[in-house]
């Protein structure tokens, strides 16, 4: 059916419903002249009259009588598909897939689960901690959160986190049996725990002044995952280098212990980032509307 044989078919049955083109034109928000004309167009070519017409009244033929036995039905069951998807987007609901990187999920996104599933009871999350990128469009999800340097540029981003710097750490029972650490290239007699990502083991990366260095450290651990990287410094077996964001609690409680703090490093923030701007599913529009406020209340607090 043609959006034109549409508009002439609901015309019909408004004016049919009403018996009154004035009240049927109001109905459809048109003109009286929109819809006499509609209607002659529609009635021209069936080839057959479906109404009568006088100055007072207006009454079905029996050709406009069968016409709307039929398609009255449709025209309706077509109507509430729409209010469907109105009340759809007015109470979100559905399944919010996420790919999320461990220390995402750890200090972002778990401190925001109960109030946003409280917010939004007819939403489900899909959460997918995986320290390795995602590929976010081919794996089916709505969308991912990651430092915002490991996001690719054709993707739609919003900032979840102020930026937090990378620092060195260490529990206080390694820092008793090992030599002073006082400088970055003081590394190399430190048994450093790596976090491999993607593949790769990143440098470590110090800046003060005008000096800058990125190190290849050495140790003996060499772990993918974040959480395992913080327990194995937390157990004293050596130094790491993390969000100091990341490490907030455990710097406070003096499980950890900040080190090379006159060396500042590269600061990042997490971002939730996605695909396309138009027609977000709508979860995932509900939750960047969440952030969005929760970030907001954050600040004024």
């Amino acid at each position: 059916m043609h959006r034109t044989e549409f508009s002439e078919l609901n015309a019909f049955v408004a004016v049919a419903e009403r018996r009154n083109f004035a009240r049927a034109a109001q109905h459809l928000g048109i003109v009286p002249s929109t819809i006499s004309q509609t209607i002659r167009t529609l009635e021209e070519r069936l080839g057959v009259r479906l109404l009568n017409r006088t100055t007072r009244s207006v009454s079905l033929t029996d050709a406009g009588e069968q016409l709307l036995a039929r398609i009255r039905p449709a025209l309706m069951e077509l109507h509430t598909a729409v209010d469907d998807l109105s009340h759809v987007r007015n109470v979100p609901s559905g399944t919010l897939r996420l790919s999320v990187s461990n220390v995402a999920a750890q200090i972002v996104l778990a401190p925001m689960i109960k109030d946003f599933l409280a917010t939004y009871p007819a939403i489900a999350l899909d959460i997918a901690a995986d320290d390795n990128p995602a590929d976010i469009v081919n794996g089916r999800f709505d969308a991912g959160i990651r430092v915002g340097r490991f996001i690719a540029k054709d993707m739609q981003a919003v900032r979840l986190s102020e930026p937090s710097r990378t620092i060195v750490v260490a529990a206080p029972s390694y820092l008793q049996q090992s030599v002073p650490l006082k400088t970055p290239e003081d590394l190399p007699a430190h048994n450093c725990i790596r976090l491999r990502s993607s593949g790769h083991l990143h440098p470590w990366q110090f800046v003060r002044g005008k000096k800058k260095l990125n190190l290849q450290v050495n140790g003996s651990l060499v772990m993918n995952s974040m959480h395992l990287v913080l327990r194995a410094a937390l157990e004293g077996i050596g130094v790491a280098y993390v969000l100091e964001s990341c490490v907030a609690a455990e710097i406070a409680s003096g499980r950890l212990v900040p080190l090379l703090s006159d060396w500042s490093a590269e600061y990042h923030s997490y971002y939730l980032y996605y695909a396309g701007r138009r027609q977000l599913p709508v979860p995932l529009a509900a939750f960047i509307a969440f952030v969005r406020q929760d970030r907001k209340a954050r600040r004024l607090a």
